[in-house]
C-alpha cells in the first residue's frame, strides 16, 4: 500500500464505518468522504447503498492505531496503547516492553516514527 495521505475527516469517517452505520442515512463526514474512500478502495458501497469497511479499510485503520501508538509511548513510555497494536509493534520490533510496565521505542521503532513523521502522516 503506497503512503496515501488521510484527513482526521477521513479517518472519523472509516471509524464510523466500522461501527456500524445505524438507519438508512449516512452521516455528513461519511457523506463526505465516501467518493474518495471508495475510489482508494477502502470502503465498498453494495447496490442496496449498505456501506462497508474493506479489508484495505481495516489495514488502514489499524496501521494509523500503529503510528498513534508509537507516537504515544515516544512521548511517555507508560502510554497505554491496545494489546494488538503492542502485539504487533514488538513482533515488528518496534518497541520492547519495559520492565515495570510500559514500553519503549527500539532503534528501528524511532526510524520508522522518523520516516513517518518526515512523510507528513
Amino acid at each position: 500500500m503506497k503512503n496515501e495521505k488521510f484527513t482526521q475527516d477521513e479517518y472519523d469517517a472509516l471509524n464510523e464505518i466500522k461501527r456500524g452505520i445505524k438507519g438508512d442515512r449516512v452521516s455528513a463526514c461519511v457523506g463526505r468522504n465516501s467518493k474518495r474512500l471508495s475510489g482508494l478502495k477502502l470502503i465498498s458501497i453494495a447496490r442496496n447503498g449498505r456501506i462497508s469497511l474493506t479489508d484495505k479499510g481495516e489495514e488502514t485503520l489499524f496501521l494509523r492505531r500503529c503510528v498513534l501508538g508509537l507516537r504515544a509511548i515516544e512521548a511517555d513510555p507508560a502510554s497505554h496503547i491496545d494489546q494488538d497494536v503492542a502485539l504487533f509493534l514488538g513482533k515488528k520490533s518496534h518497541i520492547i516492553p519495559r520492565p515495570d510496565g510500559g514500553y519503549d521505542i527500539s532503534d528501528k521503532g524511532r526510524e520508522s516514527l522518523a520516516d513517518i513523521i518526515s512523510q507528513g502522516l
